[in-house]
């Protein structure tokens, strides 16, 4: 489990291919800022944009430290920005005594949307997403959302039939400590829905079933 706080921003600097088909994956090389890995170890799970991974192989260069994961075909399809070189969001995995500082993340990404609008408003950021439709039941105003890893609040929910477009607030420090400042309109994006509202969803489609 994680909380959607990010803990480090890593660079993409090496993908591999794991076969010589589309129907083999990827092996990533993460570096990471200067003492990140020190508490890692093999097999851990860390976050790369909001997408669990294990850590397959540990460099504990002290300056320019640097794990590597090994990511399916089936993940690359189903997940935005791990098949090229470039800054990531990383978060390893909770622990039983830390801080839920945002919300209750599982490192499963539940679709993938697309930014629509990226622009300053004051001291702060205006970032609007257009989510695929079937994900739309599960936006709410002033309900979490993860984007890239990062936890977040919705602002606004504006239904169409192009999907489910929402808007986030997003303060300075989650520009400078993240790497959601890259973002620009047409990038898509990992999204993970509250679990909370997962569990919502399924308990309410029973019940309705059991009424029938």
């Amino acid at each position: 489990m994680f909380t959607g706080i990010i803990t480090g921003v890593g660079r993409i600097t090496r993908i591999e291919d794991l076969g010589a088909s589309q129907a083999h994956g990827k092996r990533l090389h993460v570096q990471c800022p200067a003492g990140y890995l020190d508490d890692a170890g093999l097999g851990d799970s860390i976050a790369i944009n909001g997408a669990c991974m294990t850590v397959t192989t540990l460099q504990q260069d002290a300056q320019a430290p640097v794990f590597t994961l090994d990511i399916s075909a089936e993940s690359l399809d189903k997940t935005a920005g791990l098949d090229t070189v470039g800054e990531v969001n990383l978060e390893k995995a909770l622990r039983a005594n830390d801080r839920l500082g945002g919300h209750l993340v599982s490192g499963h990404v539940d679709g993938m949307g697309e930014v629509q609008h990226f622009a300053p408003v004051g001291e702060s950021w205006e970032l609007r997403i257009l989510a695929p439709q079937a994900l739309a039941k599960y936006l709410a105003y002033k309900g979490s959302i993860t984007v890239n890893g990062v936890s977040l609040t919705v602002n606004r929910v504006n239904d169409s039939q192009a999907g489910c477009d929402f808007s986030i607030n997003l303060i300075p420090h989650t520009i400078s400590n993240t790497a959601l400042h890259r973002l620009a309109p047409g990038v898509r994006v990992n999204l993970e829905i509250d679990v909370i509202a997962r569990y919502v969803e399924r308990m309410l489609s029973l019940g309705t079933q059991a009424g029938r």
